[in-house]
């Protein structure tokens, strides 16, 4: 099967390529150092010929929910588009538990790019993941400073790498044409603790304080409105486990 990883040069990207590769696929990366603009649509139908299926998994960072809205549906509407015309059958994309219950800006984003996809011409499965547990790491060392400061999240992280290979078996199944069932890890964590852990593992080390986001979302996140919700696909490595390989 030609899979093509929207995205995959990034750091879940990378993970993607690797595991649909050692899967035995043939894997296209679709990312602007390759010469392909997900904004612009330029390089796209290139890309995609031959392709039978596509994984999504770009993405913006930004706090500014307008910016993240305006960037996932622009790269939505560009990917399917191109994929009709190739002739792509299915249409795999990430996204994150909880973001119809949590009313922030990137989620609200994330929601919506869900609902276009959907609505696109190219059968689309839609793939709820929890926070990575890379999600610690990368709170602790993404500013300066010795205060890394996170929000009070009630979450039940993942290894980053069991979501790839969930998406990558996905895209080789038939589309389910809606929500697949969501994909989370083996218990439920409060961020900030996670973060404090990195931070005594690893370093750098830093005073870690965790606050509230305002208003709905923040309580919704520090309730628990970002765990899943009833059975669902539960991965395996816990975060210790993943701490004690981190290097």
């Amino acid at each position: 099967m030609r899979i093509a990883v929207a995205g995959g040069t990034g750091w879940l990207g990378k993970l993607v390529v690797t595991e649909a590769t050692e899967a035995g696929h043939d894997v296209v990366v679709i990312a602007r150092s390759r010469g392909v603009d997900l904004i612009t649509g330029r390089g796209l139908d290139e890309a995609l010929a031959g392709v039978d299926v596509v994984i999504d998994v770009s993405n913006i960072e930004t706090v500014s929910g307008a910016k993240a809205t305006g960037f996932f549906e622009t790269v939505t509407r560009n990917l399917q588009a191109a994929e009709a015309r190739a002739g792509v059958k299915h249409h795999v994309l990430v996204s994150i538990i909880g973001i119809d219950r949590v009313e922030w800006g990137y989620y609200t984003a994330k929601l919506n790019q869900e609902k276009v996809a959907l609505a696109g011409p190219v059968p689309t499965t839609v793939l709820r993941a929890a926070q990575f547990h890379e999600f610690a790491q990368q709170s602790l060392t993404r500013f300066g400073g010795p205060v890394a400061v996170v929000p009070a999240m009630l979450s039940q992280p993942v290894a980053a790498r069991e979501v790839a290979a969930e998406l990558v078996r996905l895209a080789a199944a038939e589309p389910v044409a809606g929500l697949a069932p969501e994909l989370a890890g083996p218990e439920p964590l409060q961020m900030a603790d996670l973060v404090r852990k990195v931070a005594r593992a690893h370093g750098p080390r830093k005073w870690v304080l965790s606050f509230p986001l305002p208003g709905e979302a923040g309580k919704a996140m520090k309730s628990g409105g970002a765990l899943p919700q009833g059975p669902g696909l539960r991965g395996t490595q816990t975060f210790d486990q993943w701490l004690s390989e981190l290097r």
